[in-house]
């Protein structure tokens, strides 16, 4: 299992968001994507911060008691990130995953986001593995 990795089942087109991006855009485009939060990024896709679908609740609730929606992803973003590497362990970051940790990590290559790798694709990287271990256990 350790040589499945991160590489083989990250998403390498996630939704990618600048602080200055409206709330309710980044709401649309992680909606659209079917995505569960983004990471924020520069001009160089170098790691900002990251936003989820919840900071995103948090804040577009608070608005709609004032029907007032001018918050940007900068307003809500978390600057402290948990990530992976391309190279990672899909069972290393699995293991990860079981505490309170995120559901979704950036994926970075020497300081960029390359894409990103949430519980469901290491639920099926996790899948697949185990799929070949019954093949070749029968």
């Amino acid at each position: 299992m350790e040589s499945v990795k991160v590489i083989d089942y990250m998403e390498r087109h996630p939704v990618k968001l600048t602080p200055d991006t409206p709330l309710s855009t980044a709401v649309e485009m992680l909606l659209e994507k079917g995505q569960l939060g983004a990471p924020v990024v520069d001009a160089e896709n170098h790691l900002l911060g990251f936003i989820s679908e919840q900071d995103c609740l948090a804040k577009m609730l608070e608005s709609s008691y004032h029907c007032d929606l001018t918050a940007k992803v900068a307003d809500v973003m978390k600057t402290e990130v948990l990530t992976a590497r391309p190279e990672d362990s899909v069972l290393s970051l699995a293991e990860m995953m079981l505490g309170q940790k995120p559901k979704i990590y950036p994926v970075l290559e020497e300081a960029r986001v390359i894409g990103i790798i949430d519980r469901s694709r290491v639920l099926k990287a996790i899948g697949t593995h185990l799929k070949v271990c019954f093949r070749h256990a029968v």
